[in-house]
């Protein structure tokens, strides 16, 4: 096992050499950017809007209850909704989310073409197959994910202030009060480093199952699976050594 993580993770890093190299034509590059943010970006605002509301729903229900009988006042609800949605639940579930649908959807795509060897006639025609492919992915994520994650955090306060207001839990003035208290600058920041890391994780693992993709339909869905579980791991990982360093 041991054997197969430093294989695997030295082939990752030579894939992404090939990935990030020069384009043939900027013009293929850029449409297909495009296609993928819209794919990403458009294809995703559903899922992760329903995701969010209910985040700070939850999120502010639950504080509420553990306030009960305590001395800290009812406010600390919204700031704390605010801060919990900002600095983590924002862009560590938001990315989850995306690597299971996103990520799982690109290595299926991409684990296609390996077995329809369409990579293969491109490679034979000169074309560098794991920039071609991969590249506007990664650049569209790195674009289009922190706006999802941005998004995503605002629709989750929104949805800290739908739990509580109208169920008289707090009042509008109370809810806009915890909002506006203790604001630090530099959580929007970290949310956003988050956001990119994460991104870039998911995208490039994911591709990278699927590019490498040998065998039939079972090992073709064997690397979708596997492109969720190594991104959830990844991502977790990296959330736990950001939280570190950007909190130290």
């Amino acid at each position: 096992m041991k054997y197969n993580f430093f294989h695997h993770f030295g082939k990752y890093v030579l894939f992404m050499k090939t990935v990030f190299s020069k384009p043939e034509r900027f013009s293929m590059y850029y449409k297909e950017t495009m296609r993928q943010m819209n794919d990403i970006g458009i294809g995703s605002l559903v899922i992760v809007f329903l995701i969010a509301i209910f985040i700070g729903a939850v999120t502010a229900v639950q504080f509420s209850y553990q306030l009960t009988g305590t001395l800290v006042p009812r406010y600390y609800i919204g700031y704390v909704v605010r801060d919990i949605t900002i600095i983590e639940l924002a862009p560590m579930l938001t990315c989850l989310v995306l690597a299971g649908k996103v990520g799982s959807n690109m290595a299926a795509e991409i684990g296609g073409m390996r077995q329809k060897e369409h990579i293969a006639a491109m490679d034979i025609m000169g074309v560098n197959t794991a920039a071609y492919l991969i590249l506007p992915k990664v650049i569209a994520a790195l674009f289009v994910i922190p706006l999802l994650v941005c998004i995503s955090a605002f629709v989750s306060i929104s949805g800290g202030y739908l739990a509580t207001t109208p169920t008289g839990m707090l009042t509008h003035e109370e809810y806009v009060l915890g909002i506006r208290s203790f604001f630090v600058d530099f959580n929007v920041v970290m949310m956003l480093v988050k956001a990119v890391v994460f991104s870039f994780l998911l995208v490039t693992i994911s591709c990278y199952q699927g590019y490498f993709v040998k065998g039939g339909s079972v090992e073709l869905g064997q690397a979708s699976t596997n492109a969720v579980v190594y991104s959830d791991i990844a991502i977790l990982i990296a959330d736990y050594c950001l939280a570190i360093l950007l909190t130290t």
